[in-house]
């Protein structure tokens, strides 16, 4: 199985807003050229896509003592709950 993380862009929907500057057209594309090519670039696994150009991830994707404070952090800042 492959496994990739996709930026649409800043696109204008309710989230982006309407002045987001991307095109809502593109936002897309990458997602279904991932899942429906038999191009070798997309058969690749563990990427970062913007616009079906390959990114370089910031370095803390690879730091897992960074990613382990960041999990206690949220953790000890999770809402209560109300039931």
């Amino acid at each position: 199985m492959l496994s990739n993380a996709v930026d649409p862009g800043w696109v204008p929907t309710k989230m982006g807003g309407p002045n987001a500057p991307d095109d809502l057209e593109l936002g897309h594309r990458t997602q279904e050229w991932l899942a429906s090519s038999d191009e070798p670039q997309a058969l690749t696994t563990d990427g970062c896509w913007y616009h079906r150009q390959r990114l370089q991830p910031h370095r803390a994707v690879h730091d897992e003592a960074f990613q382990n404070r960041l999990l206690r952090t949220l953790a000890s800042r999770r809402a209560p709950r109300s039931d």
